[in-house]
């Protein structure tokens, strides 16, 4: 039971700076008056403010601060659920929320909304439409239950009845169904996975087994092959090579040859320049009759003697010069020879060469194919490792295989469940069970505001209503007053249920009005008598502008009046 102890506030609405205080526990009843505008509803918006961060009327949010002050709006509130003791505080400009459980302010690390969350479900265990069906029945905003939709009576049954909570367990049984179902389709793509690269595995282990020796049997015909071709590259470069010898016993004379042929040279340019000399005697001599140095006449006999002696050896040095020439002629063939006899070397040396590569080459190619043949030697010899990582598949497949078997029994779980916590399933029995409960009470508080009719809701919250002349009648076909008394009996029974369930059971009842308008005389003084057998253990605040007629009703009375445009209690 939610055990409401203080209230106050300050800059909201009409209330200035200075904190308003209410006692909920002072008096069992209480009537608030004061003239229009005074303040006397600001306790239902405080009320729903500090506990649900919304106005009780139609009231937009900003327009909750004091439009004198502008800022520090400041609701405080404190109750006890059992000996659990706790306080809220809330406020606007600056924004302020804080919840302390026995003086400890807790956690703030989460957003407000779940801040707030908490406060609504773990602490209160009551949303603001169940609250206000059970502490508050106010004139203005109030939606009576039965203008309700249909979803929204049976959230406040819910609540009233405490059972909410399957509502709760069915959202987190969707959400497990959905994160279950997201595994199963999770685990049956592993499997076929699996699957697939078991198959991929057993096709490469037999491929490999069948065409691994296949492949190192032709490449050792390959081999083999080429072992041939570098015989015969071989065989081609020794014949070749003898050729190149035989060749080069042909020109074993080069160097003699060519040194001949350097003496040669010199002996003709030697025989050449004496040729030249000659005849520059012989020119000397035809040309001149005295002797250019020392001016004496040349004998002419000596003259033409030494002329003749000249001519003569020009002559036998030309002979020798023709036969040196026809030497060298001879020689000059013999180098072309060997010139001829070297370039054909160079072109046999040049296929040796070719040869010789080609064999290199194939070498190589051997080589290569050899390290083929082993990497396949190893991989046949590895084929242990693929059954192994064969096996590995299988057992990952086997336990996905129990995975699913799992995953797939807890869907089954969960679907049945999820049968059981819909509002067809349990819920609907445990309401089922109270509906009769719920009539009786409905009926009981009506006979005793004189209102005899016979009030019924189904199991869907749908009314059926028959006087005692058995007409049906629909909510909306009553006059207002008539309208108020089934709105007091509702209100009435639920405070009854909660107090059976100790759900929603509070000590606080605020009403707004309900005395100003719809019921006459005779309703009110039934009211009363009903409010007097609440006041055991409830604390019920009446808002009234009629404080002559009811003063005398109530225990304590608290007028608000405004005093230099601020509210306050007078």
């Amino acid at each position: 039971m939610i055990n409401f102890k203080t209230i106050r506030w300050k800059n909201f609405l009409s209330t200035g700076n200075i904190f308003t205080e209410i006692d909920f526990t002072k008096s069992k009843t209480t009537l608030i008056v004061g003239e229009n505008g005074a303040g006397k509803s600001t306790i239902l918006d405080a009320l729903s403010y500090v506990l649900y961060n919304k106005p009780f009327r139609n009231v937009n949010k900003p327009q909750l601060v004091n439009a004198i002050n502008k800022k520090d709006l400041l609701v405080e509130i404190e109750f006890n659920i059992g000996l659990q003791r706790y306080k809220i505080v809330r406020g606007t400009k600056p924004s302020i929320f804080e919840v302390y459980h026995n003086n400890k302010l807790l956690n703030q690390d989460s957003t407000v909304r779940d801040y707030q969350e908490v406060l609504e479900k773990q602490i209160l265990k009551l949303n603001h439409r169940s609250f206000c069906q059970v502490v508050i029945l106010g004139s203005a905003s109030f939606i009576p239950f039965m203008q309700l939709p249909s979803m929204h009576r049976r959230e406040i049954i819910e609540d009233l009845l405490d059972i909410q909570i399957f509502s709760t367990m069915n959202s987190l049984l969707k959400n497990k169904m959905q994160i279950a179902s997201a595994a199963l389709v999770d685990i049956t793509y592993q499997i076929d996975l699996n699957k697939e690269k078991i198959n991929l595995n057993e096709d490469m282990i037999e491929t490999i087994k069948i065409n691994s020796q296949k492949a190192i049997s032709e490449k050792i015909d390959v081999i083999n092959g080429t072992q041939i071709r570098i015989s015969d590259e071989k065989i081609s470069a020794e014949n070749i090579n003898v050729s190149i010898r035989e060749l080069q016993e042909q020109i074993n004379d080069e160097s003699k040859i060519k040194g001949k042929q350097q003496k040669l040279q010199v002996y003709k340019h030697q025989i050449e320049s004496k040729i030249n000399n000659l005849k520059k005697e012989i020119e000397f001599f035809k040309n001149h009759d005295n002797c250019p140095t020392c001016r004496q006449e040349i004998n002419e006999q000596f003259k033409c003697d030494t002329i003749s002696s000249r001519e003569t050896q020009v002559e036998d040095t030309k002979l020798g010069i023709d036969l040196l020439v026809t030497e060298l002629i001879s020689i000059n063939n013999r180098l072309d020879n060997i010139a001829r006899i070297n370039n054909e070397i160079i072109d046999l040396n040049m296929q040796v060469t070719v040869h010789n590569t080609n064999i290199t080459a194939l070498n190589e190619y051997i080589g290569k194919l050899n390290a083929e043949i082993r990497k396949l030697s190893e991989t046949h010899q590895d084929n242990n490792k693929d059954i192994n990582k064969l096996e590995a598949l299988k057992t990952e497949l086997s336990s996905s295989l129990s995975s699913k078997e799992v995953i797939t029994n807890d869907i089954e779980l969960y679907r049945i469940g999820s049968v059981i916590l819909k509002d067809t399933g349990i819920k609907s029995k445990i309401i089922k069970q109270y509906i009769p409960i719920i009539n009786k009470l409905i009926n009981k508080y009506l006979a005793a505001m004189d209102f005899f009719v016979n009030f019924e809701l189904d199991e869907s919250f749908n009314e059926t209503i028959k006087s005692r002349f058995r007409d049906d009648f629909s909510y909306a076909s009553f006059s207002e007053g008539e309208k108020m008394r089934i709105n007091l009996a509702i209100l009435f029974t639920w405070r009854a249920i909660a107090k059976l369930r100790n759900s929603a059971s509070t000590n606080l009842l605020i009403m707004d009005e309900i005395f100003d308008g719809s019921l006459d005389s005779t309703g009110t003084e039934e009211f009363m008598k009903i409010l007097n057998q609440l006041t055991l253990d409830t604390n019920t605040f009446i808002i009234s502008h009629k404080s002559d007629q009811l003063s005398d009703k109530f225990e304590s009375i608290l007028k608000f009046e405004k005093h230099k445009n601020f509210s306050r209690i007078v």
